[in-house]
């Protein structure tokens, strides 16, 4: 059933708002940038020829305190990370118009991976992306393409300042061979409200158990905030998926993950559900050292971790079994159709959990052919 009452009236989160705005010179001109001004009246707003003088190196709460405007060298299309030697992908593309994130999730492997760069950025030259996406749509006009844009930044958390949604959603949906997805833990929705998506976006929530949420996501919009957001935007006509993703054992995870199902879905349309993926806590040595120097210690690394074929450290296999098949069972039991996979785990924990190991391949095909 979808959301009612005073819950569609549930408080917003407050947008995320930078320190200083930092716009690389020649681009001042751009229609970001003077968007973002004319929306930023009150911060301070600096010009340069070198945006890498201001990065805060190293520093990643002074860098989410900053936003850069500059112009994207290079290609905005890529592979999906998650498709390493040994582990069962689901062909995902993903295309960066930005990166890093204003939120603070403990486990984030960003704090890592953009350890030297961590200032928030935007790019001027979506029209280009857009473009280097149309070409690789034109020359594969018989195959669906999955996209998404939640890989190196959230891709909501900075849409009322930089309306990135409103270029997107039109672009995918007038394209009947692609399937957009924004990923996000924000509830910053207004503007895909007033847009069609024509059943070709999906609108996606990373979601986890409330203590998790509570303790290790700090500035996210709250777990109701983002269901309340979910129903919303199904009800204006997107299709929307879920990431239980890290699932972190913790005392009372049983009952906290199966609480947030029940949660979930009491308020949201199982039928305008497009996937449901499920992945396990997983970090690189860079990551765990980067989580001991946060402030705040962190839960997440209390849990025993062991290393995994692609270098990454998980829970021990058994653990991550029994985890995915007590969602599965929850899951199942509010809709046996809703499409479901386990990001970057290998076949052989697919078989433990579903019972048959998937291609790469045969994933990708069930996940789009359960849009059509």
């Amino acid at each position: 059933m979808r959301v009612t009452g005073d819950s569609m009236r549930l408080e917003r989160t407050q947008p995320w708002v930078p320190d200083a705005l930092w716009i690389e010179r020649g681009e001042e001109d751009s229609t970001l940038a003077q968007r973002l001004r004319a929306r930023l009246p009150e911060t301070p707003v600096h010009v340069t020829d070198d945006l890498s003088t201001v990065e805060p190196k190293a520093d990643l709460t002074a860098g989410k305190r900053r936003l850069l405007v500059q112009r994207h060298r290079g290609t905005f299309l890529q592979h999906c990370p998650a498709g390493t030697t040994g582990m069962v992908c689901c062909n995902y593309l993903v295309m960066n118009f930005g990166s890093n994130c204003p939120f603070d999730c403990s486990y984030c492997f960003l704090q890592a991976y953009l350890a030297n760069n961590p200032a928030l950025k935007v790019f001027t030259n979506v029209a280009d992306g857009l473009a280097e996406i149309d070409g690789v749509l034109r020359a594969h006009p018989e195959r669906t393409f999955r996209i998404g844009t939640g890989e190196l930044a959230d891709s909501l958390a900075l849409d009322h300042l930089t309306d990135l949604s409103c270029e997107l959603v039109p672009f995918f949906a007038a394209r009947p061979n692609a399937l957009l997805e924004l990923k996000t833990k924000s509830d910053r929705i207004d503007n895909l409200l007033r847009l069609d998506p024509q059943d070709r976006v999906v609108v996606s929530w990373s979601v986890n158990a409330p203590a998790i949420v509570a303790a290790e996501e700090p500035a996210t919009a709250s777990l109701q905030a983002r269901v309340v957001a979910a129903a919303r935007v199904q009800a204006a006509g997107y299709k929307v998926g879920l990431h239980f993703d890290p699932l972190i054992a913790h005392d009372g995870w049983e009952e906290g993950y199966r609480d947030v199902v029940t949660m979930i879905f009491s308020q949201l349309d199982t039928r305008r559900i497009a996937w449901v993926s499920l992945g396990s806590l997983r970090m690189t040595p860079q990551l765990k050292t980067a989580i001991k120097t946060r402030p705040q210690p962190a839960a997440v690394l209390t849990s025993e971790l062991v290393p995994g074929p692609d270098g990454k450290q998980r829970v021990w296999r058994g653990l991550r079994v029994k985890m995915y098949r007590r969602m599965l069972e929850w899951l199942r039991g509010v809709d046996a159709a809703m499409p479901l996979y386990i990001c970057m785990e290998p076949a052989g924990v697919w078989e433990k959990v579903f019972g048959e190991a998937l291609t790469d391949r045969e994933v990708a095909h069930r996940l789009v052919s359960a849009q059509a």
